[in-house]
């Protein structure tokens, strides 16, 4: 094995140079022609949004595919059930308690801000409040329920990422079951998991005009005096989403995994660029899986934590709900008192977890909230609608993140990462094939987690 990393920096004979950074410099300059746009010729700018849209739809169609394949090969390659159950049982443990932590921190915020005082409630506020919250779930036993498909196809067909999360686990126990009869059907899944990374990889060359769209939309529509007037809440709420991403995860995984977190950021900056541009995590979900496999960390453990987090491990939406929740109580002149803050904390625990993989999902959770425990409030979501677009930037970044440290974390806890391989890929010296955006041959072999040389 040591010879085959210390080979693993030369490309192999025959393979095309990465250009992929030509695509990454366009992203960057279509997001500041598309803010230029938004400000010089608003109307027009609102106009684009369905280029922005239509990416994002582009991702979404191949993430059950991905989810699928990963989860399916990951738990099929294991011959213990056991196994997978530990990876689980620790990534929703973990889940848990930080969701708690980052809501616990957003009303700690909330409250030495206090960012709604001062603001009034309009009529058009109102109605905008309103219809948020006839979005909101109806009850966690919904939700519950909604995580069981119609069919069993129909979970990859449906785009909902937990129905997938269900299917891809009863198929991957199957096969694990199945003994050595099953292993053409994991083969077969192995090719299928590369076709799909290989349209992915094509229909990325899609996104500098997605980004642009998505960008010049949201700056025309919102304009910069909605910003101006809301601007106390959006600086409380990226800083402190910097500040839970870099001290709070950032202690964590180097007491834990001894990783340096910016160093795992730099690693993963195409992908929060990306999430920049389009304010969706779920763009670049697909590419987190595969990254997380080429960094060391193995495929059963990549292939349960990585989705599962994406519906249960809602870092910067937590913080997001709670200091929301606070911000339309001071605008309302009602602010909350601390056992209803409590209460609210805890509701939200639960709640959060249905915000995931649905757009606007964060304001129909917020009014969800609100609506149970104090109805009255629930007009005042209007005041967040102007700048949740913006809000979902950090959000969509801090949830990102969250997933990326979560899996070093369960990796290292349950010995399925090769620490080795984690410095060298984070030092630069086995680089990540953007071409295909699938690990290479050494870490993706369906029969071996990328993770057994560790131990």
């Amino acid at each position: 094995m040591a010879a085959t990393r210390s080979a693993a920096p030369a490309p192999p004979a025959g393979r095309r140079p990465d250009r992929t950074h030509y695509l990454y410099l366009a992203v960057i300059a279509a997001v500041l022609a598309g803010i230029a746009v938004g400000f010089a010729a608003p109307g027009v700018a609102v106009e684009l949004k369905p280029l922005g849209t239509g990416f994002v739809n582009l991702i979404k169609m191949m993430i059950s595919p991905v989810i699928f394949c990963t989860i399916v090969l990951g738990i099929g390659s294991v011959r213990k059930a056991a196994k997978v159950g530990a990876v689980g049982g620790l990534a929703l443990g973990y889940f848990m308690v930080m969701s708690t932590v980052a809501l616990a921190i957003g009303l700690v915020v909330g409250n030495l801000l206090e960012p709604g005082s001062g603001l009034h409630l309009t009529e058009a506020v109102r109605h905008a409040g309103e219809a948020q919250a006839k979005g909101a779930h109806a009850s966690t036993a919904d939700f519950l329920l909604g995580i069981i498909p119609t069919t069993l196809v129909s979970a990859l067909t449906g785009g909902q990422v937990l129905q997938t999360l269900l299917v891809a686990l009863l198929t991957g126990f199957a096969l694990q079951a199945m003994g050595e009869t099953g292993e053409p059907v994991l083969r077969g899944i192995g090719h299928l998991q590369r076709l799909v990374f290989k349209i992915l990889a094509m229909v990325m060359w899609a996104a500098p005009v997605g980004a642009f769209g998505a960008i010049a939309a949201v700056v025309g529509a919102t304009g910069v005096d909605a910003l101006k007037s809301l601007a106390v809440i959006m600086i409380g709420f990226y800083t402190t989403c910097l500040l839970f991403v870099i001290v709070v995860l950032g202690a964590l995984l180097r007491l834990v995994a001894g990783v340096n977190i910016f160093a795992l950021l730099k690693y993963l900056g195409r992908e929060f660029l990306l999430i920049l541009s389009t304010s969706s995590s779920e763009s670049a979900l697909p590419r987190l899986i595969a990254k997380m496999e080429h960094l060391g960390v193995s495929r059963p453990v990549v292939g349960i934590t990585v989705p599962t987090g994406y519906s249960f491990n809602l870092d910067g939406t937590a913080i997001y709900l709670t200091m929301s929740s606070l911000f339309v109580a001071e605008a309302m002149g009602q602010p909350l008192s601390v056992s209803q803050q409590i209460s609210l904390l805890l509701f939200m625990i639960v709640a959060s977890k249905g915000a995931a993989g649905v757009t606007g999902a964060g304001l129909a959770t917020l009014a969800g909230g609100l609506q149970s425990h104090r109805p009255e409030l629930v007009d005042g979501v209007g005041l967040i609608v102007g700048i949740d677009r913006f809000m979902s930037e950090a959000r969509a970044l801090t949830n990102f993140a969250g997933n990326a440290v979560a899996t070093v974390l369960v990796g290292t806890w349950t010995k399925e990462i090769d620490h080795g391989r984690v410095r060298e890929v984070l030092a630069g010296r086995v680089p990540f094939d953007e071409a295909t955006l699938t690990p290479d041959a050494d870490t993706a072999d369906a029969g071996a987690p990328a993770g057994a040389a560790a131990h």
